[in-house]
């Protein structure tokens, strides 16, 4: 008895389908039988129904090579392989891999090994680049007689009317004239030690004694003769060796290091680092400076600052006042180039050191370490942390400011020990 629909015996059930069959194959791969669509006949004996309704074509078997099956061929549909589906599992050829989780540990420590690694060698070469350039012209071994050393540090630092490089149009801007060779315009001395820091101004107009010495390019010794001039005279005769021995000479205090900057150094420092913010206590008004400043709070470019500076008759107490100003403009000038905006904007932190460094001549034996100890020594001074006065002067003789001689000892003395500077100056 056949309890197939007509037209589904087992003569079309296709070849080789089916657990019955000789030519058996895996239950995936069985072809899905057709279903028609309409109501379900109701069980118990009767005429089979046609295998099709009325007016609906025969479907093409799955198994004669007409509707996508075949020997050797399987749809996906009966194994959920299609569109991904889940029905039997990862079926062949679609082997999905889980990705392993990332190891953050290993990608942090070889990003913070790249960046250790960049700033080690930007400093280093930082470093080297800075040291490279700086101007070590200065020979303190020349120095004949010197004091003995005391505790702290000692730096001469000098500004002088050099006009080296400029051009004509640079001296007109500047209104620094056209005089050759060089003098000195102001002189300071920064004692930096455990008891903070002391800048201490040397009017150039000071009366001192040109001591005996050994010429700078002659090596000739030229003896003593008591002769006594004003302190800027004698940068002016020998350089800077000439002016260390008779500062070192008329104070008994050894000059560890020295540091001198010109004009137009001086002005590309302060463009550099974008100008210096200054209290200007009162209106300033002098054509040989080019200085023309009302009071109050401005910030100054390079000209503006170098007339600032270099400004004295003006001010009622003509040279003192001038050194007053100085220390005010070079403590604010540190502070400026010490500030973080400075520090780590390396778009204002080179040029700014290029600046400094291409303008600065400074002695042999000076460090870039040295050379950073005196700019925190200075902004110290600035925040308050120090002191800054101007030597005492005790009158004047033949025109020139004589120094009171038993403060300057008492003065000696205390930053021979790096003691807390207890003199005050004018």
């Amino acid at each position: 008895m056949n309890d197939w629909p007509e037209g589904w015996s087992g003569d079309n059930r296709g070849s080789g389908y089916g657990r019955g069959s000789a030519n058996a194959r895996p239950e995936s791969a069985r072809v899905m039988r057709q279903v028609r669509r309409g109501a379900t006949p109701p069980p118990g004996p009767g005429p089979s129904a046609p295998p099709y309704g009325a007016g609906v074509p025969q479907q093409p078997s799955y198994t004669d090579g007409q509707g996508h099956g075949g020997d050797g061929y399987d749809s996906g549909y009966n194994t959920g392989q299609v569109y991904g589906g889940s029905g039997g599992g990862q079926g062949p050829g679609r082997q999905v891999r889980d990705r392993p989780a990332p190891d953050w540990r290993r990608r942090i420590k070889w990003t913070a090994i790249t960046v250790v690694t960049v700033l080690v060698v930007t400093t280093v070469g930082t470093y080297f680049w800075a040291d490279s350039k700086l101007n070590r012209e200065v020979d303190l071994s020349k120095v004949i007689e010197r004091p003995g050393a005391g505790e702290g540090t000692n730096y001469l630092i000098v500004g002088s009317d050099s006009r080296e490089g400029m051009t004509a149009d640079q001296k007109k801007d500047l209104h620094t004239g056209s005089a050759e060779g060089k003098r000195t315009d102001s002189m300071m001395i920064l004692h930096t030690g455990d008891n903070g820091s002391t800048l201490i101004s040397l009017p150039r107009d000071s009366d001192v004694e040109i001591p005996s010495f050994v010429g700078s390019e002659s090596g000739k010794k030229y003896p003593g003769t008591g002769r006594h001039t004003k302190l800027n005279a004698a940068y002016a005769e020998d350089g800077p060796e000439l002016l260390v021995r008779t500062i070192e000479h008329n104070t008994g205090l050894r000059l560890d290091h020295y540091v001198e900057i010109g004009f137009a150094g001086f002005a590309n420092i302060v463009d550099a680092v974008g100008g210096v913010e200054m209290d200007i206590p009162q209106d300033i008004k002098d054509k040989k400076s080019g200085a023309d400043f009302q009071k109050g709070k401005q910030t100054l470019n390079g000209e503006e600052a170098l007339a600032f500076v270099r400004t004295r008759y003006a001010l009622a107490g003509s040279d003192l006042d001038r050194t007053k100003n100085q220390q005010k403009f070079l403590s604010a000038l540190a502070s400026q180039v010490a500030t973080p905006s400075t520090v780590l904007n390396p778009f204002k932190l080179y040029p700014t050191m290029g600046a400094g460094l291409d303008s600065l001549i400074v002695d042999k034996d000076m460090g870039l370490f040295d050379l950073a100890s005196m700019f925190w020594a200075m902004k110290s001074v600035s925040g308050g942390e120090g002191t800054s006065m101007n030597m005492p002067i005790s009158g004047s003789v033949g025109g020139n400011l004589k120094w009171d001689d038993a403060k300057v000892k008492k003065l000696v003395e205390e930053l021979k020990n790096d003691e807390k500077v207890t003199v005050s100056g004018n």
